[in-house]
C-alpha cells in the first residue's frame, strides 16, 4: 500500500514539473490590475486631481491614512490659493 502511494505522489510531483517547465495548457497572460493614478501627466494639477488620486499596494507600502491626510491637507490649500489668486 505504502508503494501505490508513493508512486502517486511521484506522478503528481511529475504532473506539476510538467506544468511549470510549460508544457501542458499555457497561463493566462498577466494584465496591469494597478489602478491608475488618476492626476493628468502633464498641466497645472487642481484640488479635485489630489482628492482622485488613488495609489497603488505593494507588499512594503505605505500608510494610507498619511498620504490621504497629506493629500486632504494639500487639496485644501490649494482651494485656498485658487480663491485669493483667481487669475492664476
Amino acid at each position: 500500500m505504502m508503494w501505490l502511494f508513493a508512486i502517486l505522489v511521484v506522478l503528481a510531483l511529475g504532473g506539476v514539473a510538467l506544468v511549470a517547465a510549460g508544457h501542458g495548457e499555457p497561463l493566462a497572460p498577466a494584465y496591469d490590475d494597478r489602478p491608475d493614478v488618476g492626476v493628468p501627466p502633464t498641466g497645472p494639477l487642481g484640488a479635485e486631481h489630489l482628492r482622485s488620486a488613488r495609489f497603488g499596494m505593494v507588499l512594503r507600502g505605505y500608510r494610507m491614512a498619511e498620504v490621504d491626510a497629506l493629500l486632504e491637507r494639500l487639496a485644501t490649500q490649494l482651494e485656498g490659493a485658487d480663491e485669493t489668486n483667481p487669475a492664476g
